[in-house]
């Protein structure tokens, strides 16, 4: 009987980044926390699907808040102590994700709206008629 390989366990090297950019992503319907370096490479990432939550539940402002908190640690164990944060989106998870974010002991050194806005360009989608 032919012997299977040991698996073996991915460890994540620990990097030592000291400053970077929190690129939070926040949709109707859900939240995306990336903090990348400098450059742009990503270190930490998490979102609020990842992190358990389904259906109407992702796009809440406690799910964005749990996910921002979720990257936030990630970042800490590779040394990031410094952030700029740059904001994207209309969703209800702005301020939330923002507020874990400054919680979690960050020196923030700008906070920036990253919003596309278009000069007239694609029509947008149909009303909501509730």
């Amino acid at each position: 009987m032919a012997q299977k390989p040991a698996q073996r366990i991915r460890r994540r090297e620990r990097k030592n980044i000291v400053s970077g950019v929190a690129h939070v992503n926040s949709s109707f319907n859900n939240t995306v926390v990336n903090i990348t370096d400098v450059q742009g490479n990503t270190i930490a990432w998490s979102s609020a699907g990842a992190k358990g939550f389904k259906g109407s539940r992702k796009s809440t402002p406690y799910a964005a808040q749990i996910a921002a908190e979720d990257a936030a640690r990630k970042a800490q164990e590779h040394g990031m102590k410094s952030l700029e944060i740059e904001v994207r989106g209309p969703g209800s998870g702005r301020e939330s994700a923002l507020r874990a974010l400054q919680a979690t002991g960050f020196l923030i050194t700008s906070i920036r709206d990253v919003t596309p806005i278009p000069h007239n360009g694609c029509k947008p989608k149909k009303r909501r008629r509730v």
